[in-house]
């Protein structure tokens, strides 16, 4: 009988899991709470069912719901590797799930460069439509002064191709079973990620321009900033790595945790390059520098 329900298969079912149904939910209130922190931002309200909803809690409630689903869930995917049940195809198809999400993410920042690029071709028709007082069909509009490219944007540049240059560095010294340098080469590339987050945090507080004031600003600051939220996100991926990797639980043979994180990281790198060369250099030439 016990053969009969032996495993003889590369595949693996996975156990019933409350965390899909947990994270519908945490997203649905997330959404929710977010529309109505907006409302409460701007002195507004959302009345459903009789309640005012425009509060910053229910948008907290959701964060945390998410926040806490994301660590419930990824605890058991790495329980399952640790119990064997990532096998060769299981760790292929983890592999396509995260190339489909960068994937999703490259679309992502198109949507933003696509955005950039709309704007500063047809300058005319854009400055015509975001009503403000900037006049002139060029671009950047006339009025506006630009972030130096060859300042802060350049230095965070190098900072994100050492940083690129550490997390290789981590992924050869793994694979080659060098615990030190793979613990080595991880925290230095966090130290790096949260340097760059702290350089665009302050050249976000001494910007020449704002974020409402003009298409430029609007255009400047959603691409720019969702790339600090994934250079972000990205530093915490890499922090839960080093921990993992202190830990001990990568080995040369099963460390697609690690993969995913570097992929990630490189995929910020790659969209930072083209930001630097499309919306500092391109974008910003002949305009007045803000010094």
């Amino acid at each position: 009988m016990a053969e009969a329900h032996q495993k003889n298969h590369d595949y693996h079912i996975i156990d019933p899991s409350p965390w899909p149904l947990l994270a519908s939910i945490g997203a649905f209130v997330l959404t929710f709470g977010g529309v109505g922190y907006m409302r409460y931002l701007n002195g507004g309200s959302l009345n459903l069912f009789g309640v005012d909803w425009a509060n910053p809690w229910l948008f907290y409630i959701g964060l945390a719901i998410v926040l806490f689903t994301m660590f419930a869930w990824w605890a058991d995917t790495i329980k399952e590797a640790h119990e064997g049940h990532h096998t060769r195809v299981v760790s292929l198809h983890l592999r396509y799930g995260m190339i489909m999400f960068i994937a999703s993410e490259v679309m992502f920042f198109v949507a933003w460069f696509w955005a950039f690029f709309d704007a500063s071709l047809f300058a005319n028709e854009a400055i015509q439509a975001s009503r403000v007082e900037f006049t002139g069909g060029q671009w950047p509009p006339v009025g506006i002064e630009v972030v130096d490219p060859w300042h802060l944007p350049l230095y965070n540049t190098v900072i994100l191709l050492l940083s690129g240059t550490c997390v290789t560095w981590a992924h050869h010294a793994m694979l080659h079973n060098d615990r030190k340098g793979l613990v080595y080469g991880l925290l230095l590339t966090v130290l790096l990620g949260v340097l760059f987050s702290f350089v665009q945090a302050y050249e976000y507080a001494v910007s020449p321009f704002d974020f409402k004031n003009s298409i430029y600003g609007a255009t400047f600051f959603m691409a720019t900033g969702f790339h600090g939220f994934h250079v972000l996100v990205g530093t915490i991926f890499l922090i839960v790595c080093l921990f993992r990797a202190l830990a001990g639980h990568f080995t040369p043979q099963q460390h697609f945790g690690f993969e995913a994180a570097a992929w990630y990281w490189h995929f910020v790198d790659v969209v930072w390059l083209f930001l630097f060369f499309a919306i500092y250099i391109w974008g910003d030439w002949g305009a007045p520098l803000a010094h």
